[in-house]
């Protein structure tokens, strides 16, 4: 089996070949840290987040470079509106964003640069731009020159003509064409700035990106990504000033992911429409936000809905359900774990885990992978039903899970035991189950509190539970 890539690029699946063996140069776009994210935003993350692990599981080391953006307009629009510094409003949102991250079982990067901290390789992107004529000075900015570089459109398949009736463009006369972009803004009176040879201000949005991902990974990466509203204007900029710069393709594979919508309506900030991470992640398990999100390709539009949500987590408690069997098993068997399994058993896992890798190594197909770990719910719910099945078999099972939870953490590594709180929610959602005479919902949630380590116990007095 070898990896296959769609390249937004070439608009194609492409065999993934890596510049140097073994290991992985990967950019991804990050956040510009003026506020909470929503769950919109938390696509990308966990998407890039399962790309690297998967990379990672197929022996790859990966260099992994998400950028924060802590200096733009929207940071200072909301530094004015919170009486805060600049860097006081970025410092607080990109703890929250690591908090997020954490929420929702997402690593962190290698390496979290910052603008701020990269305002000298900055300039002199923007300086050699200049000497080499890609770029100009007027009025104080510095303006990409657009026409000069020829393959200007390439990433999203649109021409300069195409372009000046495509995008919106502010009338600047100091611009020598509309679609030209801005490298180095001027400061305006009382904003923060930086010096350079043009006067004070700050990097315009896209040369950041182009300067950190030469400056960390290179003239040429492996692996380019972000969201689909990315790749123009930002990723096609990217390509157009690294490339004019540096004579080499920034990156040989371009991945974007499909938005989130709700309704007919990508969710987004400026929008209104986004819906907070932090808040979902006080009402559902970082499993369910994650299988929620894998369950749809990532290149596929993802239709948000709290139905979902609860559909997610009832099915990532089944999967979570038959995970915690096993371990509880295992933990009591008797026997030598690193044996041998049954053949019948090592047979059926081995196709489960073929399925699996096949499904991944086609472009990252999650859904389908997903339905692998349905095939092992399947098999160690039968296997479980032998009281006396081997300590082998058992670890085997435990072996087989654990190798596709490592990629798409439905299930937290060490699943914490349920709080008084939700095991009394679970018992009470059983009993009203068991009212309604829906027999599989009420054997589900007791597999459940099962795998939780509870037992419950009729009383005279009522249903009452203990852990095990």
């Amino acid at each position: 089996m070898a990896l296959t890539i769609y390249n937004t690029l070439s608009r194609s699946k492409e065999e993934f070949i890596p510049l140097v063996p073994g290991k992985v140069k990967m950019y991804v776009c990050g956040p510009t840290v003026y506020g909470y994210i929503h769950i919109g935003n938390a696509r990308p993350v966990i998407v890039f987040d399962m790309v690297r692990s998967y990379l990672e599981q197929l022996g790859n080391e990966v260099d992994y470079v998400v950028n924060f953006t802590d200096v733009d307009d929207k940071l200072i629009r909301k530094a004015e509106e919170m009486n805060m510094t600049v860097p006081e409003v970025a410092e607080m949102f990109i703890e929250a964003f690591l908090e997020d991250n954490e929420g929702l079982g997402v690593r962190r990067a290698t390496r979290n640069p910052r603008v701020t901290q990269s305002m000298d390789l900055i300039i002199e992107f923007i300086k050699e731009l200049v000497d080499k004529g890609y770029a100009y000075e007027s009025g104080g900015d510095v303006f990409y020159r657009t026409a000069k570089f020829e393959s200007y459109g390439k990433l999203s398949r649109q021409n300069l003509e195409e372009l000046q009736f495509g995008i919106r463009v502010e009338v600047d006369s100091r611009k020598e064409n509309p679609e030209d972009f801005v490298l180095w803004k001027a400061a305006k009176p009382g904003e923060i700035f930086w010096h350079s040879p043009w006067g004070n201000g700050r990097p315009g949005w896209h040369i950041e990106c182009s300067a950190m991902a030469r400056e960390f990974l290179g003239d040429t990466i492996d692996i380019h990504g972000g969201g689909q509203d990315l790749t123009f204007p930002h990723h096609e900029c990217e390509c157009a000033q690294s490339e004019a710069l540096t004579g080499k393709p920034l990156a040989n594979y371009w991945m974007h992911n499909g938005f989130l919508n709700i309704g007919d309506e990508k969710m987004s900030k400026s929008l209104g429409n986004g819906l907070l991470v932090k808040d979902f992640l006080s009402r559902y398990k970082a499993g369910a936000i994650r299988y929620f999100m894998l369950s749809t390709h990532y290149r596929n539009p993802l239709n948000f809905g709290e139905e979902s949500l609860q559909s997610a987590e009832k099915s990532v408690e089944r999967i979570a359900s038959a995970a915690g069997n096993v371990k509880y098993r295992l933990n009591l068997a008797e026997g030598d774990t690193a044996g041998e399994p049954s053949a019948e058993l090592a047979a059926k896992l081995e196709a489960i885990l073929k399925q699996y890798h096949e499904k991944m190594q086609d472009d990252f197909n999650t859904p389908d992978a997903i339905t692998a770990v349905f095939e092992w719910v399947n098999a160690a719910n039968v296997a479980m039903a032998d009281n006396n099945l081997p300590a082998a078999d058992l670890a085997a099972l435990l072996k087989a899970f654990e190798e596709m939870n490592a990629v798409l953490r439905l299930v937290p590594e060490t699943e914490e035991e349920g709080t008084d709180d939700e095991i009394e929610r679970l018992i009470e959602e059983r009993v009203e189950a068991r009212k309604a005479k829906n027999w599989s919902r009420a054997d589900e949630i007791r597999d459940i509190l099962n795998g939780m380590g509870i037992v419950l116990e009729d009383t005279p007095q009522g249903m009452r539970w203990k852990r095990k």
